[in-house]
């Protein structure tokens, strides 16, 4: 599952997924990526932390504090360099912290791969 609000980026994720034979739940902000996290219990979870309506710390922590979604593996991907929000991400549980500008969308999806397998 991806929690993107970039539409963008969002159907760039959605190509490159379907080329790379990854089913993949899109969700455009932190309230509805929770929602479909609980009704479809997605195998991993990728989540920019600057959404809207709710934010990715906020949903991270909700995530994992929930019993039938802790131990999804997610994977932050956001714009958000700075070193305390990357602590704070990973601090709430997630597996990865990935700065969008750093990494090309090839990279996430290998990086993806490697959860998924």
């Amino acid at each position: 599952m991806v929690v993107e609000d970039d539409k963008f980026l969002s159907k760039a994720y959605a190509i490159k997924f379907k080329q790379s034979n990854i089913n993949a739940i899109l969700a455009k902000d932190g309230e509805e990526g929770l929602e479909l996290a609980h009704s479809e219990q997605p195998s991993l979870i990728i989540l920019d932390m600057m959404l809207p309506k709710m934010n990715g710390f906020e949903v991270l922590e909700k995530l994992k504090k929930d019993e039938m979604l802790k131990d999804i593996p997610v994977i932050a991907v956001t714009n958000l360099g700075q070193e305390a929000d990357r602590e704070k991400a990973l601090n709430l549980g997630a597996k990865e912290y990935m700065i969008k500008t750093n990494f090309s969308l090839d990279e996430i999806i290998e990086k993806i791969k490697s959860y998924l397998n």
